[in-house]
């Protein structure tokens, strides 16, 4: 029987600093996340970071909490729901980090027959960082708890067809009847080494930017910063942006080694200093709004906006729950499901 696992990245319990940090720490010691030796992540992790972080975190978190819960876990629980409501097999939904765990969301499944599980991470851009560090879990709760069960991984969609157009019609549906200088499409930052690490070619990655738009090339397949890129032109093509009225950028850097640039930070006081009024920021990176998008943005980056001299600040809305996301993901479902039914019949 077959199943889907959906898969998002987590959330504190809740906004006290020991949720946060016990949270932090999962997520701050996954030698994916931080690359550094395990003795030298625990020395910064463990030694510096989690003793400022979590209350500065925790802040963060409670101007962003809703009734119900952390923002990214209630929609992607809607989203699950809206999705299990199109599908006919059962799915089930787990965070990489925090207390809805992978073992959690495979156990659920498995206690309803499942021995064949499609895994979705919930990020459009493979990354070291996010969709890479699901799969190695993923095959070592298989390997050590469920022998049984075959995992079927769901590649990057970030170029797909039907993820272009759902993507493009909800950022389309925001700028209708909006004025605006420019759109920021600001996706989640990682290390430059990140990109280096997941190159299947061994050195063909420049890092110049210029290799990100060259098509065809295979480190592409595991390239986060193409894949961003690409992202990018693909909407702007759907939706008719002009040259010269949106560009790519990126958010959230930690540490002192050099990260993807241009920084949205960076970005957003320049552009206000130089004069632009009205700016746009999408974040295509995110399928959940969360603290990077609902704090980190629209309100940190509104802020240094303002500061400068920018005078109107406009935030799009994440996918979230959509419909026609959720049933662009049960269309994938489908198609998957049904494969064994036609090989079967031919």
């Amino acid at each position: 029987m077959k199943g889907v696992l959906l898969v998002n990245l987590g959330s504190p319990d809740s906004t006290k600093p020991k949720d946060v940090k016990k949270y932090l720490d999962e997520f701050l010691m996954d030698p994916r996340v931080i690359d550094v030796p395990r003795w030298a992540r625990i020395l910064l992790v463990r030694g510096i970071i989690l003793n400022t972080r979590p209350k500065q975190s925790a802040k963060a978190y409670q101007k962003i909490w809703w009734e119900e819960g952390s923002p990214l876990i209630v929609l992607s629980e809607r989203l699950k729901n809206k999705v299990q409501d199109n599908v006919t097999i059962p799915v089930a939904l787990a965070m990489r980090y925090g207390s809805m765990t992978l073992k959690k969301g495979i156990q659920e499944l498995v206690d309803q027959g499942v021995t064949e599980i499609k895994t979705i991470p919930l990020y459009p851009q493979f990354a070291m960082a996010t969709t890479e560090t699901i799969d190695v879990k993923v095959d070592e709760l298989v390997t050590e708890f469920f022998p049984q069960v075959t995992i079927t991984r769901t590649p990057a969609f970030y170029n797909k067809p039907g993820y272009v157009e759902v993507l493009s019609k909800s950022i389309g549906e925001s700028l209708k009847g909006l004025d605006y200088d420019h759109i920021l499409f600001s996706y989640h930052g990682v290390p430059e080494r990140h990109i280096r690490k997941s190159d299947i070619t061994n050195g063909n990655c420049k890092m110049n930017g210029k290799c990100c738009f060259k098509m065809g090339s295979p480190q592409h397949e595991f390239c986060y910063r193409h894949q961003c890129e690409i992202t990018t032109v693909n909407v702007a093509k759907k939706l008719g942006l002009e040259r010269g009225t949106y560009s790519t950028t990126f958010q959230s850097r930690l540490g002192f080694d050099p990260w993807l640039q241009p920084y949205t930070d960076r970005t957003i006081e320049r552009m206000g200093k130089a004069g632009t009024k009205k700016l746009v920021v999408v974040t295509p990176a995110f399928v959940s709004d969360c603290l990077e998008t609902l704090e980190e943005i629209a309100m940190e980056g509104q802020e240094i906006f303002h500061e400068v001299g920018g005078e109107e600040f406009t935030t799009i809305p994440c996918l979230n729950d959509r419909d026609d996301f959720a049933e662009l993901l049960s269309k994938w479902i489908d198609e998957w499901r049904i494969v064994d039914i036609k090989t079967a019949i031919a």
